[in-house]
């Protein structure tokens, strides 16, 4: 296993180099998804049944599964996964509906009231990775605050595997969840089926969900243009702040956990002396030698480093400028430096919460802005599946009060016809 490489109190002005993420040329993938967008928009099933062909090498009769489908891979699922999912969902949703926003009803003056609701996005579709590990963690993740929210319509697509069945805890957790209609498709032309609607897949409002580099670029390039997404996505990555009370078993547990996402995920340990950070990875290299996914493990950490500071200040001026996916404090007064903190997707405070409980049962999201994007947005919440409407009621008496100001601006501006809205109405209706 190679060792984290570690950098010692490191000057302002080699930060961007250490926050950098593994980034890689896709103008190849760029060409290819639009391709295939392009394909689907024009084409409908015909063109996923030829994309799937030339993929997989198989021609699929029906994209949508069937319930009997979906009732045989609930009868392979263990009672001991069932109890988990169960539990894990009660806390997502008790965590979620508790997002619900409140109406906002204010009178900002005599006779002018302004109102604010939220009203749910009327149809969703959420894209769930298949493959060697399937995610079912996230149809929870998704479709519950999506339920919660009060979406009219949920529809889930997702990869079969070669023999051309769904792995079955996706279709197990979907039906928990009331997903009614689910679609066997993968990969980008599961994305532009949902953007632009086929015969068989209804097109959505938004799309929801995290894939692979192709999934990513076809969710960026219809974002641009033809349908809402959540928000940008790219590999996974984690961060860890530590101090003497950290434990190094449990950091470099946490970093592992990170690097067997994928080879291009990140975990980066930002310390306070170098001996905690020698063993830090001595634990990664004990603990690396007893997990499966060891190759993957081996590539991510070649893309990680560890960071000492001396100074407490610095490790949290530092993890802002990273703006990590996920943050563990693990520190000795985390909330303090938890306060600290402005750019993050999730925090994990203290000892005793790895970022697997976010991933999968504390009852938070776990889709969250990565790359850096966690400066600008939040991770996937009840808000994610709603729009806020605002409405303003003004009797004459509040429209007169207000007169002289909107004319005032409008004049300004150089808008006489709205000025005239307003003075029309205070004639009584003449000119």
């Amino acid at each position: 296993m190679e060792m984290l490489k570690i950098y010692k109190n490191p000057q302002r002005r080699e930060w961007p180099a250490l926050t950098a993420r593994c980034t890689r040329q896709d103008d190849e993938i760029t060409e290819q998804v639009a391709a295939i967008l392009a394909e689907v928009r024009t084409g409908g099933d015909k063109a996923l049944r030829d994309i799937t062909n030339r993929i997989e090498g198989r021609i699929p009769a029906l994209f949508e599964v069937s319930r009997e489908q979906r009732r045989k891979a609930a009868e392979t699922i263990p009672p001991r996964l069932k109890g988990a999912l169960a539990a894990a969902k009660a806390n997502i949703e008790a965590f979620h509906r508790a997002q619900l926003p409140q109406q906002v009803d204010v009178e900002v003056m005599p006779g002018v009231r302004c109102v604010q609701r939220a009203v749910p996005i009327g149809r969703v579709g959420l894209y769930i990775p298949g493959g060697n590990a399937p995610l079912f963690s996230t149809v929870l993740m998704l479709a519950l605050p999506a339920r919660i929210a009060g979406c009219g319509e949920i529809i889930l697509c997702t990869p079969a595997g070669r023999d051309g069945r769904i792995a079955p805890e996706i279709l197990y957790a979907a039906g928990l969840c009331g997903i009614e209609r689910i679609f066997a498709v993968g990969g980008a032309q599961a994305v532009a089926a949902m953007a632009y609607g086929t015969e068989s897949i209804p097109h959505v409002d938004k799309i929801f969900g995290p894939g692979n580099r192709y999934v990513t670029k076809a969710k960026q390039l219809v974002g641009a243009t033809d349908v809402a997404v959540d928000l940008p996505a790219g590999p996974s990555e984690v961060m860890v702040l530590a101090d003497r009370s950290a434990r190094p078993e449990f950091v470099a547990a946490d970093l592992l956990s990170q690097a067997e996402h994928g080879d291009d995920s990140q975990a980066i340990l930002v310390c306070r002396t170098e001996e905690f950070a020698r063993k830090v990875t001595q634990a990664v290299e004990e603990q690396a030698r007893r997990l499966n996914r060891s190759e993957a493990i081996r590539n991510s950490l070649s893309n990680s480093r560890i960071v000492v500071f001396n100074e407490e200040y610095k490790q949290v001026a530092f993890a802002n400028a990273y703006a990590p996916e996920h943050l563990i404090i693990a520190m000795r007064e985390p909330w303090n430096v938890a306060a600290q903190i402005m750019a993050a997707g999730s925090v994990f405070i203290g000892n005793y919460s790895p970022e697997s409980a976010g991933d999968y049962a504390s009852g938070t999201n776990h889709t969250l802005p990565t790359s850096g994007w966690a400066r600008a947005y939040s991770g996937v919440n009840v808000d994610s599946f709603l729009r806020k409407i605002t409405y303003q009621e003004l009797t004459r008496e509040g429209l007169e009060t207000l007169a002289p100001t909107v004319t005032a601006m409008a004049e300004a501006e150089g808008f006489d016809a709205h000025a005239n809205a307003v003075r029309i109405r205070m004639k009584g209706g003449a000119l």
